[in-house]
């Protein structure tokens, strides 16, 4: 079964879908092992963790692809990817789709920002005509058609901040008219406005329960209840590893031990369970025997 096709039987099984935000391999064994049936790789984890730069479009492609193969190479949990706005006019979109897919991605989000992007929630996005997301759109249809046609692709519209509710609605009709699988509906303010959005869709729609965000924190039975099908957390794991590793260097700092800190950490042998550790050792207990008997 491809990567897709596992993340559309996720879709099935789970309403809404929770799609929660991994951002290296070990952050996706634990999420898998908790019971989480899809993963998510954001551009924004991407940038800060990876490479410590600011959510403003200065990845590429193959900064992206790298940590997709690090988590699919362990992790079997679907992963839906950011995928920005595509790295370029059509012909990049469509190596961006035949990338993600060989690198073993589920699906992917694009939006209809310009290239010089900026977080979904912050002020003074531009945006694109929506003709040109819909090339953008048809041209990632096209290339998952040649690899995986169960690849899932995910239009996002940030219209709602600075073009408003209709034109945002309008733009994820046309969106879906284009090929798109789903629509992400960015920095939406209301259980209402949600609700219009799926009232108008033939397709699933996802939305981005980001922290310190302009979305408040809806719950999945709130959600739930206006039709969305898809949740996205994008970042709540790696900001709650930021806070415990600043308080832990602090501690350091301060003190001159980390003993005072000791119940905020994972212990070595969780650790070792959650990576199969013992297991491994067996395995190369194993081999080595082998080797002596011979």
């Amino acid at each position: 079964m491809s990567a897709g096709k596992k993340f559309r039987e996720a879709l099935k099984e789970e309403s809404p879908l929770q799609i929660v935000g991994t951002i290296n391999a070990y952050q996706a064994l634990q999420a898998t092992k908790v019971g989480h049936k899809a993963i998510y790789l954001s551009g924004g984890g991407i940038a800060n963790a990876s490479y410590g730069l600011p959510d403003l479009g200065m990845t590429m492609i193959e900064d992206v692809c790298i940590d997709i193969r690090r988590i699919t190479s362990i992790c079997d949990t679907p992963v839906i990817v950011d995928a920005d706005t595509g790295w370029g006019h059509a012909f990049n979109v469509a190596r961006t789709v035949k990338e993600f897919i060989r690198s073993g991605a589920a699906g992917l989000h694009i939006e209809d920002q310009v290239a010089a992007k900026r977080c979904g929630h912050r002020p003074n996005k531009e945006l694109v005509s929506t003709e040109e997301m819909c090339d953008r759109i048809r041209a990632a249809v096209d290339a998952k058609m040649q690899l995986d046609p169960d690849f899932y692709i995910i239009a996002r519209t940030d219209a709602h901040a600075s073009e408003g509710q209709q034109a945002a609605i309008d733009r994820a009709l046309a969106y879906v008219e284009a090929g798109a699988d789903a629509i992400f509906a960015e920095a939406i303010h209301t259980l209402k406005e949600y609700k219009e959005f799926t009232d108008k869709m033939d397709v699933p729609v996802l939305a981005n329960i980001t922290e310190f965000g302009a979305t408040p924190m809806f719950t999945t039975e709130e959600l739930a209840e206006v039709g969305i099908d898809m949740v996205l957390y994008p970042l709540s794991a790696f900001r709650a590893m930021n806070k415990a590793a600043l308080n832990v260097y602090q501690e350091l700092k301060d003190k001159g031990t980390q003993e005072g800190v000791l119940d905020t950490m994972q212990t070595r042998m969780e650790l070792y369970d959650m990576l199969g550790y013992h297991d491994y050792e067996q395995k190369m207990d194993a081999l080595f025997s082998k080797g002596k008997a011979k």
